[in-house]
């Protein structure tokens, strides 16, 4: 483990890593920030590395505009807990390249992930099928069911090892808003609809595990 360590390095200034071959970025879900971000990456690290983004639903096509490299630009979404979790979502744009494709796929399995190719729409596979699933026990909540039903029941009728709303928290409720906004504004359909519930939240500070306190209200140590 020491042999590892010893060729991990931090900085805080992406020029430090101007001769990688391979970056991933995981900064949050506003596409403002990832465009920013790219568009530094792009000047700064040699020209032929392939630039990727651990987005859970926004537009690859969108980050790679403001590179010169879209063809080398392309979706990683990992998922929380990534130590616990095997499944990578590798997500190609209109531009990417399949030597990126490729490329992605090889370091994904070097990690021990199991891979799926997605499409660059908004949520792309799994969050466009779960992300609305929280959004709609959101909905219940706020019509009056208490959380603990809400989970209670697709845990025991849909046998889900954890139940929606505590997923929620766990996920983060700013990360759950963010992705059905962005399934919102992505699809224009009504049915992504976020619910008012998770924007009350997020606007008084309860984002769940992080903040300590999220729908289930519990204390997380």
């Amino acid at each position: 483990m020491g042999h590892i360590w010893s060729h991990i390095h931090g900085s805080t200034n992406l020029g430090d890593g101007k001769d990688v071959n391979f970056v991933i970025e995981a900064v949050p879900e506003k596409l403002s920030l990832k465009q920013e971000v790219f568009r530094e990456l792009d000047q700064v690290i040699q020209g032929n590395a392939i630039l990727a983004s651990n987005t859970s639903s926004l537009s690859i096509s969108a980050i790679g505009s403001v590179t010169q490299r879209p063809d080398k630009v392309v979706g990683m979404h990992f998922f929380s807990p990534v130590p616990l979790m095997n499944l990578l979502e590798i997500v190609r744009s209109l531009k990417t390249s399949e030597e990126t494709v490729e490329l992605a796929k090889s370091i994904g399995k070097r990690l021990g992930k199991e891979i799926i190719i997605a499409r660059d729409y908004p949520g792309f596979i799994v969050n466009r099928i779960l992300v609305p699933m929280l959004n709609e026990a959101a909905y219940l909540v706020m019509e009056g069911y208490t959380p603990e039903e809400v989970d209670r029941g697709m845990a025991l009728g849909a046998n889900h090892p954890i139940g929606p709303l505590r997923l929620a928290d766990y996920v983060g409720i700013d990360v759950l808003l963010n992705t059905m906004e962005s399934l919102y504004e992505g699809f224009n359909d009504s049915k992504y609809r976020p619910c008012p519930l998770l924007k009350r939240m997020v606007e008084a500070g309860l984002l769940g595990k992080k903040s300590r306190k999220g729908i289930l209200f519990l204390l997380i140590a």
